[in-house]
């Protein structure tokens, strides 16, 4: 448990983690507190659009819906791994959820299944939307996922929580299937071995842009020096079919 960071502090704690941080106007004053309290937090919350094109995805964000006003987020992750700060304070990102998994962030254990939505998440979470269609075909970019690392990491570095503490909108209320597509024990792991490091210390991964006729096995064998390795390329970039790759798309590689 924990009051928010300010926003001025928040900023800071995204930067010093390396993340790459683009605001949007008066983000530091654009919420819904007038609706309820934000606070005390509990942990992070990682969630997907269902929108495709940034700039498009930066909009309703940040205005939200007739019927669901925004902000509906306090940052939106980018494809490209830039975080778009678009609110800050009480955000339509979390809706109601249920209590027994609130209990278990608070503690830091394992979650219980999501069966009940009687708790307001949108006062106890930082709520952060990834640009991904969600229909579990759209490719999670490698910048992408180390920015969901990174602002995870952040935020539990400054209020000293651990990995524990950041959830999927999945965890949190029943029928959401969000964010889709993502190794999330991988994604845990990620967080927490960045926490047992500095802030912004220097990634010990690269990243590789897929050719026409690439496969997880050549680029292993090519660029880490064993085809074998191919399985550890899929997990860092939470790939479930090591089949299916994209020309242009971005991968990134462990360490040689």
């Amino acid at each position: 448990m924990a009051t928010p960071l300010t926003a001025a502090k928040f900023l800071a704690a995204l930067r010093a983690e390396g993340v790459r941080v683009q605001e949007h106007g008066d983000w530091p004053h654009h919420n819904r507190n007038h609706k309820g309290p934000w606070g005390p937090v509990h942990g992070v919350m990682i969630h997907h659009t269902v929108t495709k094109g940034t700039d498009n995805t930066v909009k309703i964000v940040r205005d939200g819906y007739a019927d669901l006003p925004g902000p509906l987020c306090h940052g939106m992750i980018a494809k490209n791994g830039v975080v778009h700060l678009i609110g800050y304070g009480r955000a339509n990102h979390a809706g109601l959820g249920d209590d027994d998994v609130l209990r278990a962030v608070i503690a830091e254990k394992a979650l219980p299944p999501d069966n009940e939505a009687n708790t307001d998440g949108n006062r106890a979470f930082y709520g952060f939307e990834c640009e991904n269609l969600g229909d579990g075909k759209d490719p999670w970019p490698a910048e992408q996922l180390e920015a969901i690392e990174k602002v995870s990491a952040a935020i539990c570095r400054a209020h000293g929580w651990t990995a524990a503490s950041v959830i999927r909108h999945l965890d949190w209320q029943p029928g959401k299937v969000d964010p889709r597509g993502v190794d999330w024990t991988s994604m845990h792991s990620r967080i927490a071995t960045r926490l047992k490091t500095k802030p912004g210390s220097g990634s010990s991964t690269t990243v590789y842009k897929v050719g026409r006729g690439d496969t997880l096995w050549s680029i292993a064998a090519s660029k880490l020096g064993n085809g074998a390795r191919y399985k550890e390329i899929a997990k860092l970039n939470g790939l479930k079919d090591a089949d299916k790759l994209t020309p242009g798309q971005e991968l990134k590689l462990p360490k040689k």
